[in-house]
C-alpha cells in the first residue's frame, strides 16, 4: 500500500519548484512510511513537463520494489498504490510473450501489461489498486482505479495543468490549487455523510470513478468505464442452492488464499461478526500454523462486541490479541478528523476503526477484513426494513400522519441504534421511492432538515432532485428489475464505496496498514451478485446463503448472531465529554460568519438534544465534521 502523486503541464510558467513537488509526495508518507521515489520529465517540443512521485509502504519484494517501475526501454513508467493478486500468473503469461522482468514486484507486471495490451490491461487486474503509468512514446497519462474503488484517486484539471494523487491534502499542497468549495457536493455531503464520486468537495477536481481508468493527452480528458459487477455470463442459470453455495465457498477461499500473500507480518481483523469470522476461518485453513487475529473492547458494555471475537478465536484457535478502549481513547482521535479525512465523511465508525488499525499494525504490516459482506449478501436491517416500508405504505398510508406523529414523541434513547432513533429513521423515509428511502435512513440530513440547515443564500442556490442525482442515476444503470439487488448495487456503489472503504482506507493508512477484503474479489462479486435475491434474504434470514455455507466451519453463536456495527456513543458525547466542542464549533455567530448554514437551526438541533427532546445526533455529527474540516483548511467560498 502506498500513496501516489503527479503534476503535468504544458506551460513552463506553471512548473512548480521541486520543493513544492516533493511537499506534494511528502504529504503521502503516512501511507508509504518506508520508501520513496520520483520520475521527472522536462518540458520540450516532444511532451509536457511530468513529475511522478511515489511513497511507499513495502508489501511484496521488500528489496526489488522501489518505484516508479518501468518497462524494459524505460518508456512506460508505472507508479502503484495497492495490491495485484494476479501479478504472478499475468507474469507467467508475459514472460511468454516475450517480456523481461527485473523484479519480482507486481508493479512491474503492471508496467509490461499495459505494453502488451494498452489499457485492456486494466481488465486483467484483479486487486485493489489506483494506479498511474506515463506513457513516453504517446506522450499521455493514464490513471486507472480498481473495481470497487478500495483505493482511492483524486485529480484536477487547471489551467494548463493537471494534477492527482492518493488523498485530497496531496492536491491541496500545490500553491496554485483553488480550494473553493462546490455548493453540491457542500448539500450532497450533509444528505448522504460523504461526497458521490466523481464529485469532490472542491470545484475542478474529482475523484476517478472505480472501474475506470482515465486518459490524459495533449491536456484532454477522457474517462472510460473497464468492468461492471454485472459483467455478462456472471449472473448463473439453472443453478441449484447446493452447488451455488460450494461454488460460493470455493471462490471466497481461493480470495483468501491469494490475499495471504505477502513479504511481512499479516493478521485478520477479527470483530466476531459473520464476515470477519469467515475470513479468519478461511485464513486458518490456508495457511500452516495459527493466524493472528486482532480486535478492540470497549469499556460501555452496550458498545462492546469483544466476547465475540474471543469466542469465534477460540473456535477457530487462532492467536488471537485483543485491547479493550476507554471513552477517552475515542474521544483523543476526534482533533485529528481532518487530518485523516482530508474530504469530509461522517460515518462516526472511523473513530474505533483507527484505534484497530493502530493496534493491528503493532503487530503486523498487512490485515484481511469482512468489508462487503453486507453489500453482497443482504446483510443490512434496511433490506428487511424495506420490505415492512412497502407493506406500511401499501396498508398504513393514510394514517402515516398521525403514526408519525405519536413515533416522534417517542421517549429519546442515547442508547446504541436505540429502539426510538430506529422508529423515527424508518418514519422519514416513508412516501420516498424505495432508492430514495434508502439513502434517507443511511445519511444524515433528510430532504425537509436539508432545507432548513442551509442560510437563505445557500438554500436558493441549491436543488433537492441535484442532490438526489447519484441514487438516480445509478437505479438508470441498474440492468435488473429485482428490487432487492436493485438496493445491493445501490448499497454497493454509494454506502459501500463512498463510506465504508473510504473510512477503512483512511484509518488503516493513517497507521500505515494495509487493509485487504476478500469479499470484494472480482470473482466473488460477479458470482454473488447474480444469484437471486431470496437466497441472500429468504424470510427474515439475511445473509442466507452465506450462513449456509459457514455453518459446518463457525460457532451457530456466530452464525446466528444479529447485525452489529462499529457503534460509538455520540448521542451521549453531545451531551456529555463532547458538549463544549460542540457549543464552541457551533456557536451560531461562527455559523453565521462562514455564510453556508442557518446559525439558528443548527444552535436549535444543539439545544434540542441537550435538552433530550430530540435525538439529533447524525446530524451533530455531520455538522461537527464538517466545521472541523472547515477550520483545518480554510476553503474559499
Amino acid at each position: 500500500m502506498c500513496g501516489i502523486v503527479g503534476f503535468l503541464t504544458t506551460n513552463k510558467e506553471l512548473i512548480p519548484e521541486p520543493g513544492m513537488l516533493r511537499a506534494m509526495r511528502e504529504s503521502l508518507s503516512h501511507r508509504g512510511p518506508d520508501d520513496f521515489g520520483e520520475y521527472w520529465r522536462s518540458l520540450d517540443e516532444q511532451g509536457p513537463f511530468v513529475f511522478l512521485g511515489h511513497r511507499r509502504l513495502s508489501i511484496i519484494d521488500l528489496a526489488g520494489g522501489h518505484q516508479p517501475i518501468s518497462n524494459e526501454e524505460e518508456t512506460i513508467q508505472v507508479i502503484l498504490n495497492g495490491e495485484i493478486y494476479n501479478f504472478r500468473e499475468l507474469r507467467l503469461d508475459l514472460e511468454k510473450r516475450g517480456h523481461r522482468f527485473k523484479t519480482n514486484s507486481d508493479t512491474e507486471v503492471i508496467a509490461h501489461a499495459y505494453e502488451e495490451f494498452e489499457e485492456g490491461c486494466f481488465q486483467e487486474l484483479n486487486g485493489m489498486f489506483a494506479i498511474a503509468l506515463w506513457d513516453d512514446r504517446k506522450k499521455r497519462l493514464v490513471l486507472a482505479r480498481d473495481r470497487l474503488g478500495k483505493k482511492p484517486l483524486y485529480y484536477s484539471s487547471l489551467n494548463h495543468a493537471f494534477l492527482f494523487g492518493s488523498e485530497l491534502k496531496s492536491l491541496m499542497a500545490y500553491s496554485r490549487f483553488p480550494r473553493e468549495v462546490d455548493l453540491l457536493s457542500f448539500a450532497k455531503y450533509l444528505f448522504y455523510e460523504f461526497i458521490p464520486s466523481p464529485e469532490t468537495i472542491f470545484k475542478k477536481t474529482w475523484k476517478l470513478l472505480p472501474a475506470c481508468y482515465l486518459v490524459w493527452e495533449r491536456g484532454k480528458m477522457d474517462v472510460r468505464e473497464y468492468w461492471s459487477p454485472f459483467s455478462p455470463g456472471a449472473r448463473p442459470e439453472g443453478l441449484d442452492e447446493a452447488s451455488a453455495i460450494e461454488k460460493m465457498m470455493a471462490l471466497l477461499r481461493e480470495s483468501v488464499r491469494k490475499r495471504l500473500i505477502s513479504d511481512v507480518p499479516l493478521g485478520i481483523f477479527l470483530s466476531g461478526g459473520i464476515d470477519s469470522s469467515a475470513v479468519a476461518a478461511l485464513a486458518q485453513e490456508a495457511v500452516p500454523g495459527k493466524v493472528r487475529t486482532f480486535s478492540i473492547g470497549f469499556e460501555d458494555p452496550t458498545f462492546d462486541e469483544s466476547k465475540y471475537a474471543r469466542l469465534a478465536s477460540k473456535h477457530l484457535g487462532t492467536e488471537h490479541h485483543e485491547q479493550v478502549m476507554s471513552p477517552q481513547d475515542l474521544l483523543d482521535i476526534i482533533p485529528r478528523l481532518p487530518e485523516i479525512l482530508d474530504e469530509p465523511m461522517a460515518d462516526a465508525s472511523i473513530l474505533p476503526t483507527f484505534l484497530l488499525s493502530r493496534f493491528t499494525r503493532k503487530h503486523v504490516t498487512v490485515a484481511l477484513g469482512g468489508d462487503g459482506g453486507d453489500e453482497l449478501f443482504a446483510g443490512y436491517p434496511t433490506y428487511l426494513a424495506h420490505r415492512f416500508a412497502d407493506r406500511y405504505e401499501r396498508f398504513l398510508r393514510p394514517l402515516h400522519p398521525a403514526i408519525s406523529f405519536l413515533g416522534n414523541r417517542l421517549p429519546v434513547s442515547d442508547d446504541n441504534i436505540s429502539f426510538d432513533f430506529k422508529v423515527k429513521k424508518f418514519l422519514s423515509g416513508i412516501g420516498y421511492p424505495d432508492m430514495i428511502r434508502n439513502s434517507i435512513w443511511l445519511g444524515s440530513f433528510g430532504p425537509h432538515e436539508l432545507e432548513k440547515v442551509f442560510s437563505p443564500a445557500v438554500r436558493r442556490s441549491i436543488e433537492l432532485e441535484k442532490v438526489l442525482k447519484p441514487v438516480l442515476d445509478h437505479s438508470t444503470v441498474f440492468p435488473f428489475r429485482d428490487k432487492m439487488t436493485r438496493l445491493q448495487y445501490l448499497d454497493l456503489r454509494l454506502y459501500l464505496q463512498e463510506s465504508i472503504l473510504v473510512k477503512v482506507d483512511r484509518a488503516s493508512m493513517a497507521c500505515s496498514l494495509e487493509v485487504r477484503a476478500p469479499f470484494l474479489d472480482r470473482g466473488v462479486v460477479e458470482f454473488v451478485m447474480g444469484l437471486p435475491s431470496d437466497w441472500k434474504l429468504r424470510g427474515f434470514t439475511s445473509k442466507y446463503l452465506l450462513k449456509r455455507g459457514l455453518e459446518r466451519i463457525l460457532p451457530k453463536e456466530i452464525v446466528d448472531r444479529k447485525k452489529k456495527g462499529f457503534g460509538v456513543p455520540i448521542a451521549k458525547w453531545v451531551k456529555g465529554p463532547l458538549k463544549d466542542l460542540f457549543s464552541t464549533v457551533l456557536e451560531p455567530s461562527k455559523i453565521r460568519q462562514e455564510g453556508l448554514l442557518d446559525g439558528e437551526y443548527v444552535s436549535l438541533l444543539l439545544q434540542t438534544h441537550l435538552l433530550n427532546q430530540r435525538d439529533n445526533r447524525k446530524l451533530l455529527w455531520t455538522l461537527l465534521v464538517w466545521e472541523l474540516w472547515f477550520d483545518r483548511y480554510r476553503p474559499s467560498l
